[in-house]
């Protein structure tokens, strides 16, 4: 920081921070001067390396601190090496003088000046703040540095009577309550180290009580100086990084470190699994099933999830229905938190059928495949809403969703020596929702009307069933990938799991068709009233009762039915046409009573939410011997009983399982924001600022220049270096035609 100002802004509490940074810098000098400063003035004490300035604003709200502030942004966005009067550092505190000043505004008042100060100090994600910046864009390269200090908790018994009349914990506590929210609100970064160094230690205080002593004064300000000085020499220095103390990772570069981190768990998944399924370093056990575990692991799952039973938080209806939006206290037909929470216990249900090996039981199977089916129904409902709500048929929202889908699954083949189709679900997805795509964006102006779009439904369907039907297709196309491209996939195993499907994709969009409808129906003006709409509202509480009966009879009548089927060969081949009768059926029912769509089952949800990855992984981490066996670690000796021997495997590997899971689908979701669409990923990351009035320099850099920017780079290089770099930050296409070539070239060195 040579040449650069250190500014403390803030009430007595923060002056002594103010001093004991003088003392550093020269002892002497800095006590000469505080016999002869005044007690509420402004101060500085300069120094050959830096200058030390202290504002005296107790409350907060001064323009001199906005203007510091302002002028700490300005700085920062200089390009030039001169740093000379540039501030380095600033430190915030103060409060103490609304709880001595005031006797019944004071909360609100100290909450106007949090509120004054904070858009000029946050960090907070989704919104531009007016000083963070970019890590490497600041001229430290070590991002910003503006701290606020909690307000100091006196040591009451010592406070002198007037002071302890007003200073109390019913003042000052609920000021750093208020801090304390507003910082995590707008990410302002506090210093609450400060409050735990003197909490309740007497020793840290003067004899007034109010005031600590000077060796933790000069504590706090190590604390401070770390945070700015060690990230700079961190940076600096690189490997290795050992000066760590208070000093914040985050502020390497966040543009590659962030990258690499979540491609980081990806890869350090990926060897792991390959660890567990292809050495000998850890057990393989068969499977044996059980009545007794399935029954014992299915109740404590349904237990978890009546346990975890939360109101879901209101929703709101898009502007289109009533011109601006509204707050709805019913939840929606298959709301979020609904299809989370379905996606979730259905999960549970799939995990424990393939750990204790139900397959072999044949009313298991059949509710499995009934689970599965639903997937599919909501993949159906789900984006055919999407299609005739938002008419987003680009690119970018196709390669979105196909990249989420099948990032893992495309991952794991190299690493695990199976193959693509293996992880089915994946693949079973991406294909219907490209069918989706294609029935809903084919003349997509007509969509408005529903017998064009029944049509079209049925037309797809018709071409869809032709080709799986029929083999040759397939077989061709299968043939040609695998003679480019080095893909084997089974044809027969394919067109299976299609045949077992075919037609539950499009119940799912014939019911979003239906629900929108009748939506408009009931809560919009979109309709003229003529005979059907009017029916409709008249008799809408009579047809829910009937359509509730109906579920339950047609529920009662499945299960019935289910039980003429001798094995589960003859019910695969029936599924494909009956599975939508027990799928709407639920439906109805867990949507026909408003506490049964405002409650949801949280845990279930928030399985839901990483099902995907929840799918996958179980192939490798609480299976084993690609889904033959199971997984055991081994570490806890022989049991007496197979049950016996692994349920301690059991807890632990479940325990990782799912945390694995919810890492990696938070690390996918962020891969494919980066690929995607870098430039957005590159703003949600890292926040870049707002631009505000300035005169001491020119504009921030674009958001271009700083995420590609080539300082070091010299000539043709740097150049070419750059313009790859844009082009693959603008054009969505070549970032997919990029990520096909390199899977091609791995398939063909791929043994």
């Amino acid at each position: 920081m040579d040449g650069q100002r250190i500014v403390y802004i803030g009430d007595s509490t923060t002056r002594q921070l103010f001093w004991a940074t003088a003392k550093k810098l020269n002892a002497t000098a800095a006590d000469e001067e505080m016999r002869q400063a005044g007690r509420h003035e402004d101060l500085t004490f300069e120094d050959d390396i830096v200058t030390v300035e202290f504002i005296w604003d107790p409350f907060l709200n001064s323009s001199s601190l906005r203007r510091e502030l302002l002028s700490y942004y300005n700085d920062n966005l200089q390009d030039s090496g001169d740093t000379s009067e540039s501030i380095g550092l600033v430190t915030i505190g103060g409060g103490l003088w609304y709880a001595r000043q005031f006797e019944s505004d004071w909360l609100d008042r100290f909450r106007d000046s949090l509120d004054y100060a904070a858009p000029l100090l946050g960090v907070k994600k989704g919104v531009a703040p007016a000083l963070y910046k970019p890590p490497t864009s600041t001229r430290a390269g070590t991002g910003q540095h503006v701290y606020v200090t909690p307000v100091q908790v006196p040591l009451y018994d010592f406070l002198s009577p007037a002071r302890a009349l007003t200073m109390t914990p019913a003042k000052i506590n609920p000021m750093n309550d208020l801090l304390y929210n507003t910082s995590v609100a707008n990410g302002i970064k506090v210093a609450w180290s400060h409050f735990l160094m003197t909490h309740e230690h007497e020793f840290a205080y003067e004899e007034s009580g109010l005031h600590v002593v000077e060796n933790v004064a000069s504590q706090k300000v190590d604390i401070i100086l770390n945070m700015r000085c060690n990230a700079e020499i961190t940076l600096k220095q690189g490997y290795p990084f050992d000066k760590t103390c208070c000093s914040a990772y985050e502020n390497a570069n966040q543009s590659i470190t962030g990258l690499f981190f979540v491609y980081g768990i990806i890869l350090s998944l990926i060897a792991g699994l390959a660890t567990f399924n292809r050495t000998q370093l850890f057990d393989k056990t068969r499977k044996h099933f059980a009545y007794q575990e399935f029954l014992v692991l299915g109740i404590a799952v349904l237990a978890s999830g009546v346990f975890s039973v939360r109101r879901s938080t209101s929703q709101r209806l898009p502007d289109a229905y009533f011109g601006s939006k509204q707050p709805v206290a019913d939840q929606p037909f298959l709301s979020r938190d609904q299809t989370d929470e379905w996606k979730g216990w259905m999960q549970f249900a799939i995990l424990i059928y393939h750990y204790t090996g139900a397959s072999k039981i044949l009313w298991i199977y059949q509710i499995v495949r009934i689970l599965v089916a639903s997937y599919l129904f909501m993949t159906g409902f789900g984006h055919t809403v999407f299609f005739c709500r938002k008419h987003d048929y680009s690119l970018r929202r196709c390669a979105s969703v196909l990249v989420r889908l099948n990032l893992l699954s495309c991952m794991l083949p190299y690493v695990m020596g199976t193959d693509y189709l293996f992880y089915y679900f994946a693949p079973l997805v991406s294909f219907w929702y490209v069918v989706i795509y294609l029935t809903m964006r084919v003349s997509q102006t007509y969509n408005a009307s529903v017998p064009f779009l029944l049509g079209k439904i049925g037309a797809s369907a018709l071409l869809v069933t032709s080709l799986v039907q029929s083999p040759t297709l397939f077989q061709q196309v299968f043939l040609v990938l695998e003679r480019t491209c080095q893909i084997k996939w089974n044809v027969k195993e394919w067109r299976f799991r299609l045949q077992l499907d075919l037609y539950i994709v499009y119940a799912g969009m014939l019911a979003a068709i239906f629900y929108i409808r009748i939506f408009d129906v009931l809560h919009t003006q979109r309709f003229p009233q003529h005979h059907r709409t009017d029916l409709l509202q008249r008799h809408w509480s009579k047809i829910r009762i009937l359509s509730v009966t109906a579920a339950l009879l047609v529920l009662l009548a499945f299960g019935i039915f289910c039980q003429r089927f001798p094995d589960k060969y003859e019910y695969n081949r029936w599924v494909p046409y009956i599975s939508p009768l027990p799928i709407g059926s639920f439906i109805i029912l867990r949507n026909s009573n408003r506490y049964f769509r405002n409650y949801y089952a949280s845990i279930f949800a928030w399985l839901g939410r990483c099902s995907l990855e929840t799918f996958t992984l179980q192939f490798h981490i609480w299976l084993a011997a690609d889904t033959k066996g199971l997984l055991s670690l081994g570490a806890f000796g022989r049991k007496p009983t197979h049950i016996e021997g692994r349920h301690n495997d059991l807890a632990v590997l479940t325990v990782a399982f799912l945390w694995l899971s919810w890492l990696t689908a938070d690390a996918s979701s962020t891969i494919t924001d980066w690929i995607v669409d870098p430039k957005t990923f590159y703003r949600a990351n890292h926040q870049p600022v707002t631009k505000l009035p300035t005169t001491n320099g020119p504009d921030p850099q674009s958001l271009s220049d700083k995420l590609y920017n080539r300082a070091g780079c010299a000539g043709a290089f740097a150049t070419v270096v750059e313009r790859v770099s844009a082009l693959w930050a603008d054009r969505l296409e070549i970032r997919l035609i990029s990520i096909i070539i390199l899977m091609w070239v791995l398939n063909m060195l791929y043994q």
